[in-house]
């Protein structure tokens, strides 16, 4: 599986990510088994369910493990790691072998799944439509959703000037983006999202509106110095970031002068509360 030609994406089920590639060769989804796992099972440690589960089936000569891949997904973290995927034909011989309340609500939500994508195909207007739905569906309000839909039509540009000086690996694109949020944060991604308490949603979701203008600048100043130097590589590339990311520390430094407040806020949008399990166990 050439994973180049693949689209990275997340779904939603039931407020719960559910992460999934699109294959453009194929056209169809392959979808995080230990996300779909986690979700029928309902289990805390959904990656140490689908180990067992998956083992058994071995056992038992079930071809839905034979009919798994891996492919690099991007984590809670902010790193990507070979993760267990299938398309959604073997998702459902998985499911069946959950007992489980939730199997037939997924059941109906993958095979949704796949024929909404191949609408979006014939009209890829719907993508962007049901994007402002889920946010919408959020609380997000319409100025917001506004915004956010103009940023990741900017993020686009610059994610292509990135290509054309040689970036190509999901990785690479991740680094590059880190060096724009130390540059102006100190933080990288998922040093960011921590700080603001999140784990899978997206941390441009959860920024106020001074965090989202900072790092608009910061990938603004990044495209147009790469347009103007073409920069080629990874390293020269890196640079780059971090000079735009300074253009944004710049405007920060500004910013907290004249209003005598901190620009980084360890709030999130929609007041995501996570609890620690393992603390609270030990507390009873």
């Amino acid at each position: 599986m050439n994973q180049d030609k693949m689209h990275l994406i997340n779904k939603i089920f039931n407020n719960e990510t559910i992460r999934a590639v699109w294959d453009k060769d194929d056209e169809k989804y392959y979808i995080s088994v230990v996300d779909i796992v986690s979700v029928v099972s309902e289990s805390k440690d959904g990656r140490k369910y689908w180990n067992k589960l998956k083992q058994r089936l071995r056992e038992e000569g079930n071809e839905s493990v034979t009919n798994c891949h891996q492919l690099k997904l991007k984590s809670s973290d902010g790193k990507y790691y070979n993760t267990d995927v299938c398309d959604i034909e073997g998702m459902f011989r998985i499911i069946e072998s959950i007992p489980s309340k939730n199997a037939e609500p997924i059941k109906q939500w993958l095979a949704h799944l796949g024929s909404e994508r191949i609408d979006e195909v014939f009209d890829p207007s719907l993508t962007m439509q049901r994007a402002i739905d889920t946010y919408r569906a959020k609380g997000y309000d319409e100025a917001w959703i506004a915004k956010r839909i103009k940023g990741i039509q900017e993020r686009k540009k610059l994610t292509d000037v990135w290509k054309d000086g040689g970036i190509e690996k999901n990785h690479e694109y991740a680094i590059l983006t880190n060096e724009i949020y130390k540059g102006w944060s100190g933080m990288k991604a998922c040093e960011y999202k921590a700080y603001k308490g999140l784990r899978k949603e997206s941390l441009r979701d959860n920024m106020t509106d001074i965090e989202v203008a900072l790092a608009d600048l910061g990938e603004l100043a990044t495209r147009d110095i790469a347009l103007s130097e073409h920069p080629e590589g990874l390293t020269e590339n890196i640079d780059v970031a971090r000079r735009g990311g300074q253009v944004a520390n710049d405007a920060r430094k500004s910013y907290e002068r004249q209003t005598k407040k901190s620009a980084i806020s360890n709030q999130n949008a929609l007041n995501y509360q996570y609890i620690d399990e393992n603390h609270k166990l030990e507390n009873k």
